[in-house]
């Protein structure tokens, strides 16, 4: 009997201890959950809010009553803007043609509303007429040393440097000038042959991208650095290396274009550089040229004419001064390169594809050039190079098909009301000009497609639409080194299409295209079988 009670005393004080326990365990969970509750819906809230800013800062333009394309929230249409593959120059043309582009309409980097302005006398307004008003291009804040030598260049300046600096380069690239390079640009150009039909004799096609590159890597290393790159000879040439590490844009270096554009910033805080250490090496480079030059070891080359137009301590304006100190020599060097080598080669390539692929048009091309030579005891000159039209015209005509920037940007600088419209600009506001859009336009252009060089022959040239044909950009901010890059690019063509027959590798292979740091380019390379000519 005792032992009975106290089991059940023993019962009774277990399950009240147990009931404590629970109810104690239940008041915590419940707490907890609470807790979490809480934390999920102020979660929620801050998500919704953000949400609906992004929504509202993407209302920008609507606001406004001026169109734009499906957003991604937060993002905008940055995404599609940065794509490489197979480049921005699409999604332009579905906001060319679907969204008032060809006109104008609005876009988004991530928040920041940018205006998209397709209308060709608009953009006579914003590249030429109203030009005091749209003086600068996108500026970055840049932190690192290695950095600020790119911040030099002519192309990243703005406001009064970039006037000064431009008026004391422009001389540089004169008629003159240029001509005084040509038998530099003439003997690689040479060399590019050579090179192309020892290949063409050894297997069945030739990379024409890979070699097209070697000779503007070359004409660059001898016309602006001063050197012999010889990458011809020597596929591992350091100079062609940096400058491939230079050129190559990968998932890294595309995110920090992001930040350096929208977070600036965090390139200080992390010390951070834009750019490798192949910089350094190109630094480097020009540096020892300048030491070598001062000696008054002359080449008639690019650094050449800078030096001529630097400006010494007897002179009296300071500003001029500063703007061609070593540095910025270095810099306009470097520039030379950046702006020069992949660009011309990706041109060079365009254009030997679509007369591999029209051999009518290839010969009626060679027929021209071997009548040149004809008048100029069978050379080929500078002037005869320069006034050939159906080689000035195919030039072109890729160009038009192949711009080398699918896309122009201009920084308004002051208030500025874009003409027939409601539509005000304030400082700091981005305006996208779509070359490659205007250039595809059947409007403009019929059969756009068509590698038709005719085009731009002489006596079709009152067709042309102004403002229509535009792959060095217009107006005073335009390719300060157009003159260069066309007589670069028609020695180099002439050349190949009087030593060779070509045609494509494989002709149902279809052209496919891609655009890194901003340059279309072939994604495949060109191959192209070359038959000799005697």
């Amino acid at each position: 009997m005792t032992f009975v009670v106290e089991v059940e005393v023993g019962d009774v004080v277990a399950r009240t201890v147990i009931h404590q326990l629970l109810n104690r365990g239940a008041a915590a969970t419940s707490k907890m959950l609470g807790g979490v509750s809480v934390c999920v819906l102020v979660v929620a809230l801050v998500a919704a809010a953000a949400y609906l800013y992004s929504r509202w800062r993407h209302n920008y333009w609507a606001a406004r009553g001026i169109n734009s394309p499906p957003t991604l929230p937060f993002l905008g249409h940055i995404l599609k803007v940065l794509k490489i593959e197979p480049g921005r120059f699409l999604f332009d043309y579905e906001v060319y043609s679907k969204y008032g582009g060809s006109n104008y309409c609005g876009l988004y980097e991530f928040h920041k509303p940018t205006l998209f302005v397709g209308n060709p006398e608009l953009m006579k307004h914003i590249f030429v007429k109203d030009f005091d008003h749209f003086t600068d291009r996108r500026s970055f804040e840049i932190y690192s040393d290695r950095d600020k030598l790119v911040s030099e260049m002519l192309s990243l300046k703005n406001g009064k440097e970039w006037k000064v600096l431009r008026s004391i380069m422009t001389p540089i690239f004169s008629s003159g000038k240029i001509k005084s390079m040509f038998s530099l640009v003439t003997q690689v150009a040479d060399t590019l042959v050579t090179y192309s039909l020892e290949q063409a004799s050894k297997q069945p096609h030739v990379e024409m991208k890979d070699n097209f590159g070697r000779f503007t890597m070359d004409t660059i290393a001898t016309c602006a650095f001063g050197i012999n790159c010889n990458s011809f000879a020597n596929k591992n040439a350091e100079f062609a290396k940096n400058a491939d590490d230079f050129f190559t844009y990968g998932p890294w270096k595309i995110f920090k274009l992001i930040l350096l554009m929208f977070i600036p910033k965090l390139f200080k805080i992390f010390n951070i550089t834009f750019n490798g250490p192949e910089l350094d090496f190109f630094k480097t480079v020009v540096d020892q040229t300048l030491s070598t030059r001062k000696t008054g070891n002359k080449r008639g080359d690019f650094l050449d004419l800078l030096l001529e137009e630097r400006t010494f301590d007897n002179k009296e304006n300071s500003t001029n001064k500063q703007a061609l100190s070593d540095h910025s020599i270095v810099s306009q060097s470097i520039l030379f390169l950046v702006a020069g080598y992949d660009t011309t080669a990706s041109t060079l390539s365009f254009c030997s594809y679509e007369l591999a692929k029209n051999p009518r048009e290839q010969q009626r091309l060679r027929n021209e050039l071997i009548d040149l030579m004809k008048e100029n005891n069978g050379e080929l000159t500078y002037q005869g190079i320069m006034e050939a039209k159906l080689l000035n015209a195919c030039l072109n005509e890729s160009l038009r098909m192949y711009p080398p920037l699918s896309t122009a940007e201009r920084v308004c600088v002051k208030p500025y009301q874009l003409p027939g419209t409601n539509i005000h600009l304030k400082p700091g506001d981005l305006v996208q000009l779509p070359i490659w859009c205007v250039q595809h336009d059947p409007k403009y252009w019929p059969e756009p497609d068509t590698f038709r060089p005719d085009r731009f022959m002489p006596e079709n040239k009152n067709q042309i639409h102004s403002y229509t044909h535009m792959p060095f950009g217009m107006g005073p901010r335009n390719c300060i080194a157009m003159r260069f890059a066309l007589m670069e690019a028609k020695v180099a063509l002439a050349k190949m299409v009087l030593a060779a027959e070509m045609s494509l590798a494989n002709k149902d292979e279809e052209l496919k295209l891609v655009t890194g740091g901003g340059v279309m380019r072939p994604k495949n390379g060109i191959k192209l079988i070359l038959r000799p000519i005697n």
